[in-house]
């Protein structure tokens, strides 16, 4: 991620940690999410959270993205605590504040009701609008999709348990947690370009074909090469992202847009681009590449493609 000023040697053990832990097993439990303090990061310290911003919670989400990791932290975390965050103070969104932080409950928010990360399993849905926000028990049915690593789902809303307000104006605290979810998937886009980058120029190094390793031909190197470049320009708006979301910045969903629409669809074409020069080990389920290349497909498409943003973009010029 970019350079946050004085907590960049924070943000750079709390990257060796996420990795260190999610190296371990690829499927990570809620109770495992919970313990290492990732879901309470962004909770404030009077509810049992540490407090911290969302550049804390990008950090992990870069992690868990070049793990590929099968979790609900996108759903029950990210979306979860930033959608409380954004609400009025009441003694129902403190207490879920407080319940999330320390593991009590899970929740899912629906932003978008056909496809919502996370639903399935979770104790309540938010149900956003731009009225505010319904704390329900909804009918969850299951999407099935190409990516094995998340669980969507259509959220049909039941009884509703309390209907809770935004803080300040109703749409713009939608349109902020839409730029919240993008970034958030540009950044495991991004964890996930750098994975399928190592992972190519390590076999590159060790491959052999016509007596030397298959790194040292031209073609290769100017492929890597560019993944380079692709993964470069990425971090930069992903770290523009990052900082506009945490310093709330008018302009937020402009550098939202141009992070999801480059990161998430550089990501496909970086692990396509992987596979290919794994040659023929590349196609199979031992290398483990169609993980990350089902997961980028899916990326790309969630929260806005690539083309959707690049539509809000153009709008400023029009």
């Amino acid at each position: 991620m970019a350079d946050y000023s004085e907590f960049s040697q924070f943000h750079a053990d709390l990257r060796s940690v996420a990795g260190d832990l999610l190296a371990k097993d690829r499927a990570v439990d809620w109770p495992v999410l919970v313990d290492a303090g990732w879901v309470g990061l962004e909770v404030p310290e009077q509810f049992g959270g540490a407090g911290a911003t969302f550049a804390e919670t990008a950090v992990v989400c870069e992690e868990i993205g070049r793990a590929a990791s099968a979790n609900s932290y996108l759903g029950s975390a990210v979306l979860a605590v930033g959608a409380l965050k954004a609400l009025q103070p009441s003694d129902t969104r403190d207490r879920l504040l407080t319940d999330v932080a320390s593991g009590e409950i899970r929740l899912a928010v629906a932003i978008e009701s056909d496809f919502v990360p996370d639903a399935e399993g979770a104790d309540r849905v938010l149900v956003v609008s731009d009225e505010g926000v319904a704390v329900t028990a909804p009918t969850v049915t299951t999407r099935p999709v190409l990516d094995e690593t998340r669980r969507l789902a259509t959220v049909t809303a039941a009884d509703t348990a309390e209907r809770l307000r935004f803080n300040g104006d109703h749409a713009a605290a939608v349109r902020r947690l839409r730029d919240r979810a993008a970034v958030a998937v540009a950044c495991d886009s991004l964890g996930l370009s750098e994975a399928m980058l190592a992972a190519t120029v390590a076999y590159a190094k060790v491959r052999q074909q016509f007596g030397r390793p298959i790194g040292s031909f031209q073609a290769v190197k100017h492929a890597c090469a560019d993944m380079l470049v692709s993964i470069s320009v990425s971090r930069q708006l992903v770290g523009a992202a990052v900082q506009a979301i945490v310093d709330d910045q008018p302009d937020c969903d402009v550098a939202a847009a141009m992070a999801k629409s480059h990161a998430c669809g550089s990501a496909v074409d970086i692990a396509g681009k992987a596979m290919q020069l794994h040659g023929g080990i590349g196609y199979t389920w031992e290398s483990g590449i169609h993980v990350y290349l089902k997961r980028a497909a899916l990326n790309r498409a969630l929260f806005g493609s690539p083309a959707a943003h690049r539509k809000h973009l153009a709008q400023r010029y029009l």
